[in-house]
């Protein structure tokens, strides 16, 4: 594998550097006000205003404060909020750097370095649309919030499932610096921390960084020299935020990002299924033996990731109006090289063939301009009109080798993408009496994207492919949120949204021409209806449920594996949804804070005439097969992949007064129900069911913390993903991670 020890000594140098400058700088607040008793108001701004979560009518849960830091212990990445909020899953075949979101049951399992997602990620009001930008790391953010249900008025396309919204700290937030470091388990260590506030009255500026890095802990025993080779990491992101106020009407924030990563890909695991069940079994191929530091690998192992970003947000109050524009240019390299059999030839188990391929983004720019307007008023008619556009280059390389170690590969594939897109937009707010008001939204959307793949190689045909796909779409929503009493607020919406058509170019292992290797997918559209209940029955306890149902019209799935070990773009003529959220926060008692949230989701295609391929070999589907077609089987009735029915989280937290500070506790916990893995149903590619918890313990003042922390306390071994690799591939979840961690403010 390719040593991680550059990776760590560049990041350690600049992170040094970034903490040094930020102790070094005075501190704005020495000290945090105490925290008020009861329930605090939450704002969010999930319709593009500050507002209170309680009178909007949208599914919106938060993460913030405990929670958010409980996350974010031991090196926890973006895929720490899976289970965390009802109804949200989130998983990756390649660790920190490509996660995959579902909200509803809606996702993507797509491991394409192009794939489209129907669950939108926004970062300081900007669409991410690639999947190696999704894995931005949550560092020195104010709360994370997330929409559930089709987006497609205010933020557009690709939102029929739902958003994942963060919200950095603002450059002019006095009393928000900290520098934090934790050190736990394998050698994982993490310094975070930032600085910021008002340098004079009309400029302010922060600047943050965050770098985690964690030790190889994974053995491959067919590298006796080593004692661990595998799933090491380091992570370096930094953020600068410079914000001009040289009015009280006037605002320009400037900001630039940066991530370097480095480290190992996720470890595959080959025959990590016994057959006939989903049991996991280890390197000796029984049940009882799964060691989750163990693999056998031949195969080179490495991922790097930089990624870059500038951009700019403007506003200008102009009395009736604020004028909005926000401007944001990405930029990427990306290369992943990972033994795809999972093994050796010699096992576990039987591996068909050797299989060592790289992916890489040799270059990925996206540019995305919005500008739009907003009523000032806070009663009477409101209003929001904007415009937005999207350009995106991507360049992919593909890499397949004759030898697991091989240098020099015998296939490359070459692929060009090129999206652009532009929506206008508007939303009205009118209140029809004082209890009741009403929403109505609209979103005119347009797309294109062009795709050219060529190969070259000893795999059947070589030559190009080329595939353009385009349309255009009328998005809205309409609500009505009407206040019963102080107490309780009813809302019901109805809303459309849409997902813009796609295009994959599986080239690298085709037998035949490099344009059959082509698929397409048109566009998807969602019909969805909710209605909810939010209640303070009073200060101290906060109850919200939902209820939805929705059609996803030609649905966009992938169908991956099967005998030719191919992915291919597929529309399924519906999928039907409909489920629940509940969530409770309640403070019963000074010091006291507990909550709770639970989501049912039935996600099920509705397709009598969708069939796949089976897997290639060595699992049991469970789905009826085509007529006179061996091995093609109806995915008619199946939950989609990584959809949990049920999903259940709780925390509790009490705290204790001691000297100047505070002895506190905090746990935290997510169960989720039995996930399939694929389209078709086997008897191997599912895992029943998975629970992990969380405990940080620490006393803290309103300026220091000093906590120890376990994440995953019970190490529960499930399964997270599989690759249908003819041989029972698979993937596990984190390990245990236990620590320290001590931080201050200022």
């Amino acid at each position: 594998m390719r040593p991680i020890r550059h990776f760590l000594n560049s990041s350690v140098a600049t992170a040094t550097l970034a903490i040094a400058f930020t102790v070094s700088t005075p501190a704005f607040a020495q000290d945090e006000a105490a925290e008020e008793s009861g329930l605090q108001e939450i704002v969010v701004t999930a319709q593009r205003r500050e507002e209170n979560l309680q009178d909007i009518p949208i599914s919106v849960d938060v993460v913030s404060g405990d929670k958010l830091d409980a996350i974010n212990s031991g090196g926890g990445d973006i895929r720490a909020f899976a289970g965390r909020v009802p109804s949200l899953n989130i998983e990756s075949s390649f660790g920190r750097t490509f996660p995959r979101f579902y909200i509803r049951g809606l996702g993507n399992t797509d491991f394409d370095l192009n794939a489209s997602q129907p669950v939108s990620l926004v970062y300081d009001d900007v669409v991410l649309e690639n999947p190696i930008l999704k894995g931005f790391p949550v560092f020195d953010v104010d709360r994370v919030e997330v929409l559930r249900g089709p987006q497609g008025t205010l933020f557009g396309r690709n939102t029929p499932a739902g958003i994942v919204k963060f919200d950095s700290v603002r450059p002019d937030k006095e009393g928000a610096s900290y520098v934090k470091g934790s050190f736990g388990r394998y050698n994982s260590a993490g310094i975070e921390g930032a600085v910021g506030g008002n340098i004079t009255e009309t400029i302010s500026a922060r600047a943050s960084v965050t770098w985690q890095r964690r030790s190889d802990w994974v053995d491959n025993i067919d590298t006796p020299t080593d004692k661990n080779d595998l799933e090491g990491y380091a992570d370096l992101a930094a953020r600068l935020q410079l914000q001009f106020a040289p009015s009280e009407s006037v605002k320009l924030r400037l900001t630039g990002q940066y991530r370097d990563f480095g480290g190992t890909a996720r470890v595959f695991r080959a025959n990590m299924f016994r057959p006939g069940t989903n049991d996991l079994r280890g390197l000796a191929s029984v049940a009882s033996d799964f060691r989750r530091d163990q693999v056998r690998a031949d195969g080179i192992n490495f991922q790097d990731l930089k990624l870059y970003n500038v951009g700019s947000n403007f506003e200008w109050d102009l009395g009736p109006v604020t004028l909005t524009s926000v401007t944001s240019w990405w930029s990427g390299k990306y290369s992943s090289r990972g033994d795809i059999d999972g093994g050796v030839p010699a096992g576990p188990g039987f591996i068909p063939f050797s299989a060592n391929s790289r992916d890489d983004v040799p270059d990925l720019d996206q540019l995305t301009q919005e500008v739009r307007i907003a009523s000032n008023n806070d009663e009477g008619l409101k209003y929001q009109a904007g415009v937005f556009y999207f350009d995106e280059s991507l360049g992919i390389v593909s890499f397949n080798y004759g030898a697991p170690t091989g240098l020099t590969p015998n296939v490359t594939a070459r692929q060009q993408q090129n999206s652009k897109a532009w929506g206008v937009f508007g939303s009205l707010t009118y209140p029809i009496t004082e209890q009741l008001s009403v929403t109505a939204g609209m979103r005119y959307n347009d797309d294109k994207r062009r795709l050219n793949v060529g190969r070259t190689g000893f795999f059947g045909a070589i030559g190009t492919g080329t595939a353009r796909v385009k349309d255009n779409n009328l998005t809205w929503d309409i609500s009505a949120a009407y206040e019963a009493s102080d107490a309780i607020n009813l809302y019901a919406r109805v809303a459309k949204g849409y997902r813009a058509p796609s295009i994959q170019g599986r080239a690298l292992f085709v037998f035949t021409t490099v344009q059959d290797a082509i698929s397409t997918a048109k566009s998807e559209t969602i019909m969805s209806y909710e209605a909810g209940i939010k209640t303070q029955l009073s200060n101290t306890v906060r109850f919200n449920l939902s209820a939805f149902k929705y059609d996803l019209n030609n649905a966009q799935l992938t169908a991956v594996g099967g005998a030719s070990n191919a992915a291919k773009l597929i529309n399924v003529d519906n999928v039907k949804g409909y489920g629940f959220e509940a969530e409770l926060e309640a403070r019963p008692v000074d010091r006291m804070v507990l909550t709770a949230g639970l989501s049912y989701n039935s996600a099920k295609i509705d397709d009598p005439l969708a069939f796949i391929t089976g897997c290639g070999g060595g699992c049991t589907v469970t789905d009826p097969v085509r007529p006179g077609s061996p091995g093609i089987f109806s995915i008619d009735g199946n939950q989609l992949p990584q959809a949990p029915k049920w999903s259940l989280n709780w925390t509790a937290g009490y705290a204790i007064p001691a000297a100047d500070g505070e002895i506190y506790a905090y746990t935290d916990w997510a169960y989720r129900s039995k996930v399939n893995f694929f389209l078709y149903t086997s008897r191997e590619f599912n895992d029943d069911s998975m629970l992990e918890g969380g405990l940080r313990l620490g006393y803290r003042t309103p300026k220091w913390d000093f906590a120890g922390f376990v994440r995953n306390i019970t190490n529960d071994v499930s399964a997270v993903g599989a690759i249908d690799f003819n041989n029972l591939t698979g993937f596990v979840n984190e390990p245990r991670i236990w620590g320290i961690e001590a931080s201050v403010k200022f």
